[in-house]
């Protein structure tokens, strides 16, 4: 996962960014709700940690923007010393996924965000990824379109999986890149835009098979359904996804 870590001591996020990494996650600490907000217009993150108390706006006003700002329902678990049930209840029904109170107990505490990841995304443990007429066996590591086999490298196989398992999601060519060639290799941007552009071809990714992969310029990309007002292509169900992050973060940075 990529993890954002938004939390006001900063001890106990170099201790959170510690145990997820150990753990095999990314991880990025932010010092202020605005930079956070301001950085989630341009990049995207699969969880964020969020303390109620930050150095100037309050985690309740960044997860309202989260989720005013996207439709792809990322996971927000908050970490907070504040353990009033009535501040508990006030994140939880502002849309938090998760509430829990330091001491952190690092086992425990990655096995619950596994958890909230796992309900957000049930693809995430599939072995094998059907959309029509697109199927890709992980174990075998092998792509097929109306059941024939697409020949993709691996990084490319990797790359289309990732995808695949996002599907609908908005994601920054960093998230990309970190997930398909890792945080610690230094890889240009342009080779993500040249697998990109060879899955396209690879596996045919238009809306006459009924998927569509965009380019959002100044972002990054996503593979999506093809809507069903398009003409003379039949639909397949899609989540529809916005961003609209950094609007928000305009507005905290106006404020």
């Amino acid at each position: 996962m990529r993890i954002a870590i938004l939390v006001y001591d900063r001890e106990q996020a170099e201790q959170l960014k510690q145990s997820l990494q150990k753990a095999g996650h990314d991880c990025h600490v932010f010092g202020s709700g605005r930079q956070f907000l301001v950085t989630a217009g341009r990049e995207s993150f699969d969880v964020l940690l969020v303390d109620w108390e930050l150095t100037d706006i309050t985690g309740i006003d960044v997860l309202r923007a989260v989720r005013r700002g996207s439709s792809c329902d990322m996971p927000v678990v908050f970490v907070s010393h504040r353990n009033a049930e009535r501040d508990v209840a006030d994140a939880l029904n502002a849309g938090a996924d998760d509430y829990v109170v330091p001491p952190v107990r690092p086992l425990e505490f990655v096995a619950r965000l596994n958890a909230v990841w796992r309900r957000a995304n049930p693809r995430v443990e599939a072995k094998i990824l059907e959309f029509p007429p697109y199927v890709l066996d992980l174990n075998e590591r092998e792509a097929t379109l109306y059941g024939r086999r697409v020949e993709l490298t691996q990084k490319e196989f990797d790359l289309a999986a990732f995808l695949f398992r996002n599907i609908g999601r908005l994601l920054s060519r960093g998230h990309l890149l970190e997930a398909v060639w890792g945080k610690s290799v230094d890889v240009p941007t342009r080779t993500l835009d040249t697998h990109v552009s060879h899955l396209r071809s690879k596996l045919g990714l238009r809306p006459e098979n009924g998927y569509r992969l965009t380019t959002v310029y100044n972002f990054g990309y996503r593979l999506e359904a093809v809507r069903s007002s398009d003409p003379d292509v039949k639909a397949l169900p899609q989540r529809s996804v916005g961003t609209g992050i950094a609007r928000d973060a305009a507005r905290a940075n106006a404020g």
